[in-house]
This record gives structure tokens, sequence and C-alpha cells, in this order.
């Protein structure tokens, strides 16, 4: 017996992980542009060539993850992945900024953990959907 008003079938993010998607991009999105601003003014270093590449290929790769929203497990790939890259950027910038009484870098701590925060939960949402729920099928739904 067909139900009807309901499919399982995944045509897109859902709202919770298209909205904290976007909070990702849009903080990886400044902390590339401050840290960019940092390297043209000079300062050097480290954890701050490897923050601004972790934010350089958010930037690119979210747009990918955007247009790949049909197919969860790449979602749940790029999420797990990025997470455990913007932990490590976390934790520099927190070791390295906190002390600091650069407010460009206080900004820069601020919105790496507010992207590391969003994708943790990116992580869990889908997990929790993809496979607890069974809601990743590879089967079509008719």
């Amino acid at each position: 017996m067909a139900r009807t008003g309901h499919t399982s079938a995944r045509t897109g993010l859902a709202p919770f992980l298209l909205a904290s998607s976007a909070i990702v991009w849009i903080s990886s999105v400044i902390v590339m542009g401050i840290l960019a601003y940092l390297v043209s003014e000079g300062v050097r270093g480290d954890f701050v060539i490897y923050s601004l590449v972790i934010s350089v290929l958010t930037t690119i790769f979210y747009l990918a993850a955007f247009v790949l929203a049909g197919r969860p497990g790449f979602v749940l790939l790029f999420n797990l992945i990025f997470s455990y890259l913007w932990l490590v950027v976390v934790v520099f910038t927190a070791s390295t900024y906190t002390y600091s009484n650069s407010s460009l870098l206080h900004a820069v701590e601020a919105f790496s953990f507010i992207a590391f925060f969003f994708l943790f939960f990116n992580v869990l949402y889908d997990w929790h959907n993809g496979f607890y729920r069974g809601g990743a099928r590879t089967t079509a739904v008719v």
C-alpha cells in the first residue's frame, strides 16, 4: 500500500543542514578575508597559512557541497573531513591568538570556532538522519 504525501527521497539539503552549511561557508569567507588581509600586511607563520588554506578550501568545496546536496554520503564526507580540519584551526588560533591585542585575530578565533561548531553539528545531524533513521538510501523510492 502506497503512502501519499510522504517520500523519503532526498532532493536537497534539509533546512537545518542548509542553514548550518551557509553559516559555515560565511564564517570561512570571513576568516579567509581577515587572514588574507593579515598576510598582505606581512603577518607570517605556519598557523596563519594553514588557517588561510583551510578557509579557502572550505569556501571552494562547500559550493560543491551545495550542488551535491542530493547525495547524502558526499555531504557527510565533506562535513566530517572539514570538521577535523577546522578543529585544528580552532586549536591553533586559540593557542596563538587568545592573548593578543588585535581585534582581527580575535575575530579569526571566533569565526573559526563558529565554523567548527556548525560543522560538528552538521556531522551529527547528517549521521543521525542518514544512518540512524535510514534516510540514506541507495534505491529509488517509487
